[in-house]
This record gives structure tokens, C-alpha cells and sequence, in this order.
């Protein structure tokens, strides 16, 4: 009878996942017609440009605090682990199959990125408000559900838009062979010079190096003292600035501070920090109507995501151009090579005492490793 009571617990937040699922194919079938294709590419925008960094800043904001973020600290290594296994298990499986080059960036990532969003923000805090839950009082529950669950989200959207959208890039750039415009090979900018003594006429296109070049040689004539202090001063400050240049041109700094890390930091920053958090979180807080609203937007994210999901899927196997055997191999990786892997792992951490003796906290951890692949990386497009 515990037995089946445990059963039902766990089943009625997938359950609501399957329904909202549902109900999103359901609204993009051709006899309703209200997820169109261009329907959904708009609300996916909204999704990612405004739902999921208000969604994460403000539940971050509210749950996070410096004493748990230092106590949750395994959190992170966990996640990375699942990202570094993930891809291991999903190279092994390319070579094995010899997946279609124009597939391997994409098998990669869904074998790499669990969805670490919205489905823990769904299924722990509903596990909790089940009658039969084994994580004890209901309102504790849920307010540890809710820190667990968004730091794991935040985490995750961090680790999605570093990780795995540079391996689904290097993929994609060795398949479509896409190479950068190198700045040499773009001529030089020509100059128009008018001369007075011209006539006023448009005189002699100088090429602007030799431009240079001239107004050096006039320096030179002109201060020869102080110009080898100035070039001094100028080589050192390139010694400075080359590498952060170079730096700089090989991350991409949009992808990066993506709206969903950016909003992750931002309620991480809100949370550790007492007087952020007292002057926007709380009933007496002065500002909490910012939080307040962000609060609102993000309740639209985890609806939102899961219709999108359903309406994704109408399209099916055989529109989405991938064979079985991929799909296959990626449900092996996720669901059984990563959570046998993962439990081992978790298990090894608690009798070494890595990790404090919470169940709730190690069951989030058991999750990390059997979730379904990243709706986020549709996102990637």
C-alpha cells in the first residue's frame, strides 16, 4: 500500500506535464490552428526574452541566501558532472553509430543538457504538496523545493549557454564550414584629401596607412624628444589590451549573458546580499513591487515552455529529419547510462559525507541525472 501511495505521488507532476504538454499540440493542430509556426516563434521569444530571466530572478531573490548557496555548494560540481558525462556518453554513441555529421552537434547537446528548468520547478514542489510525500512538513518542503529547484535551474541555464551552446556551435561551424571574414583581406579606407591650391578640387586618393605614415614623419621631425616616451607608453598599453582584445573576439559575450543568466546572476546578487534582498523582497520591503512583478512575469515561463514543447512535437519523427536509431541512442544515454552514473555518484558523495543528510536536497541531485533532454536548446536556433 506505501508502495502504491509512493507511486502516485510521483506520478501526478508528470502528469500535469503530460496535460499541459497535451493541450499545447492540441492548440497547434491544423483544425485550431493557435500555435502556428509563427505563433510559437513569438512566444518562444517572450519565453526567452522576458519570462525566463523574470521567472529565475525572482525565485532566486527570494529563496537564495549567502548561508544556503554555501551549503548547496555541491550543486554546482553536480550539475557540471552531468554535463561532462552526458557528452562523453553522447560522443561514444556517435562514433559507435556514425551519426550524420549535420546531426552530431544536436545529439550532442540533448545527450549533453538535461532540462533543468522548468521541470524540477514542477514536479519537486508538487511532490511536496502530495499527501503521501516522504520530505515531511508541507510548507517546508516547498520553500526548500523552490530554493533547490530554482538554484538548479539558474545553474543549469548558466552551464547551457557556455557549455553545450559551444559544442552545438563547433558542430554546426565544421558541418556548414562557415569561416569568419579575416579583417586583412578587407581593403584598406581611402581617403579624399581637397587641396586649396586645387581650385578647391577633390584631390589624390591616399591610401590611409600611408596617411599615417606621413603624419609619423611629420611627428617625428617636429618632436623627436618626446616621441620615444609616447611610443613607449603606447607599446605598453598594446602589451595590456592585445590579449583582453584577443579574449574578447573568441567569447562571445551576447551568448555568454544570455537573458536567462543574466536574470540567474541578478537574482543570485538580489539573494546574497542582505540589503538588496530587504530593499526588494518582503511584504515590507520599499521596492518589492519590482519583485512583485517580476514575480508575475514569471509565472507565464513554465506554462509557457511546456505548450511549446506540445506544439513542437506535432511535427514528429519524421518532419524532424532524425532517425530512429538517434533517437534511440539519446533516450539511452538520458535515461539510463546518465542515472545509473549519477546514483553512483550521488550515493559515493553521502557515504563520504560530501553531502549534508537531507532527502529532499539528495533527491534534486538523483534528478540532475534522469531528466529529459533541454527544452532550452531549442532556443539555440
Amino acid at each position: 500500500m506505501d508502495l502504491w501511495k509512493l507511486f502516485i505521488t510521483a506520478l501526478m507532476p508528470v502528469l500535469k506535464v503530460l496535460i499541459i504538454t497535451a493541450v499545447g499540440t492540441f492548440l497547434a493542430v491544423h483544425r485550431f490552428n493557435i500555435l502556428r509556426e509563427s505563433a510559437r516563434k513569438h512566444l518562444n521569444i517572450m519565453v526567452y526574452y522576458v519570462f525566463t530571466p523574470a521567472l529565475v530572478c525572482s525565485i532566486l531573490a527570494k529563496t537564495i541566501t549567502f548561508k544556503s548557496l554555501v551549503a548547496l555548494w555541491f550543486m554546482p560540481l553536480n550539475i557540471l558532472l552531468t554535463f561532462i558525462i552526458g557528452t562523453a556518453l553522447g560522443w561514444l554513441f556517435m562514433k559507435i553509430t556514425k551519426a550524420p555529421s549535420d546531426m552530431q552537434g544536436l545529439v550532442l547537446g540533448c545527450c549533453a543538457a538535461g532540462n533543468l528548468g522548468n521541470l524540477p520547478l514542477i514536479i519537486v514542489p508538487a511532490v511536496c504538496k502530495e499527501s503521501g510525500s516522504p520530505f515531511g512538513d508541507v510548507d517546508v518542503c516547498n520553500s526548500k523545493a523552490l530554493a533547490y529547484a530554482s538554484l538548479s535551474m539558474a545553474i543549469g541555464n548558466i552551464y547551457i549557454w557556455t557549455f553545450v551552446y559551444n559544442i552545438i556551435r563547433v558542430y554546426s561551424c565544421r558541418y556548414f564550414n562557415t569561416n569568419k571574414v579575416d579583417d586583412s583581406t578587407v581593403g584598406p579606407v581611402l581617403l579624399t584629401i581637397q587641396t586649396d591650391f586645387q581650385n578647391h578640387s577633390t584631390g589624390p586618393v591616399v591610401n590611409a596607412e600611408e596617411l599615417s605614415q606621413t603624419n609619423d614623419h611629420v611627428t617625428q621631425s617636429g618632436s623627436q624628444r618626446t616621441l620615444p616616451a609616447e611610443r613607449a607608453r603606447v607599446s605598453k598599453q598594446n602589451q595590456i589590451m592585445q590579449p583582453l582584445r584577443t579574449l574578447a573576439e573568441k567569447l562571445n559575450l551576447k551568448i555568454l549573458l544570455a537573458p536567462g543568466t543574466s536574470g540567474s546572476i541578478l537574482g543570485l546578487i538580489i539573494g546574497v546580499v542582505p540589503p538588496f534582498q530587504k530593499m526588494l523582497v518582503g511584504d515590507n520591503a520599499p521596492l518589492r513591487v519590482i519583485e512583485d512583478s517580476a514575480s508575475m512575469l514569471g509565472d507565464a515561463c513554465i506554462p509557457a515552455i511546456t505548450l511549446l514543447v506540445g506544439a513542437n512535437l506535432l511535427s514528429g519523427l519524421k518532419r524532424s529529419e532524425m532517425k530512429l536509431s538517434l533517437v534511440v541512442g539519446i533516450i539511452v544515454v538520458r535515461y539510463i547510462g546518465l542515472p545509473i552514473l549519477g546514483v553512483a555518484i550521488v550515493k559515493g558523495a553521502i557515504h563520504f559525507g560530501v553531502i549534508h543528510h537531507d532527502p529532499l536536497y539528495q533527491f534534486i541531485l538523483l534528478l540532475q541525472y534522469a531528466l529529459p533532454p533541454a527544452v532550452s536548446i531549442s532556443k539555440l536556433d
